[in-house]
């Protein structure tokens, strides 16, 4: 029996998934707001998940196709990190000089094999070295990201949060999802104020 990043002592390991179907939106009038509401920016991008097994990286996109291949860069970042077995959340994104995202970015990089303008903004930790991780509180999950994340830099990027003050954050770029609330495949709590919208479990 090993222990959790949180420092638990958790039960015998489970397998690495080979694909998660991600959590997707639900559109409400309004942005949720108060102290259990976590709010993260919403990147323009395309989502990614990033699977590290011994070594060995797939970067599934959301319907399950495995871009590895086309992000060769980024695919070596997640190698480097500290984990033997690991399942990550995140949006690849084009990044333009004035630090904003930019889609087109994503096509042009494809387009060129040219991938040094892409990064990934992990935001979830699903899987670690043997423990399922989605049953557990968003806080906590995103607390081992932040470990795991801790000294990488570009192409790997943490995407940070704020807890709370859902209304004062009311912004184009910004996406909540429920602190408490655990992972659900093909299920999500988002607002997209863009569409004025929000998002509930």
């Amino acid at each position: 029996m090993t222990r959790s990043p949180a420092g638990n002592r958790r039960a015998e390991p489970t397998a690495l998934p080979s694909w998660v179907k991600p959590q997707l939106t639900k559109l409400v009038d309004q942005p949720p707001d108060g102290p259990e509401w976590l709010h993260e920016i919403k990147f323009d991008g395309c989502r990614m998940h990033a699977r590290l097994d011994r070594g060995a990286v797939q970067l599934p996109t959301r319907t399950g196709l495995d871009w590895t291949y086309k992000h060769p860069a980024i695919a070596s970042a997640v190698a480097s990190l500290p984990a033997r077995e690991a399942y990550l959340d995140g949006e690849l994104c084009g990044m333009r000089s004035d630090g904003t995202t930019s889609f087109s970015l994503i096509q042009n990089a494809s387009d060129t094999g040219n991938g040094d303008a892409l990064v990934l903004f992990l935001f979830d930790l699903l899987h670690l070295d043997g423990e399922a991780l989605g049953a557990r509180p968003l806080q906590e999950r995103k607390d081992g990201l932040r470990v795991l994340l801790s000294g990488k830099s570009s192409p790997l990027h943490f995407s940070d949060h704020q807890i709370g003050r859902g209304q004062a954050f009311y912004d184009p770029r910004l996406r909540p999802e429920s602190g408490r609330d655990r992972f659900e495949e093909g299920r999500c709590t988002i607002f997209l104020p863009a569409i004025a919208a929000c998002g509930l479990k």
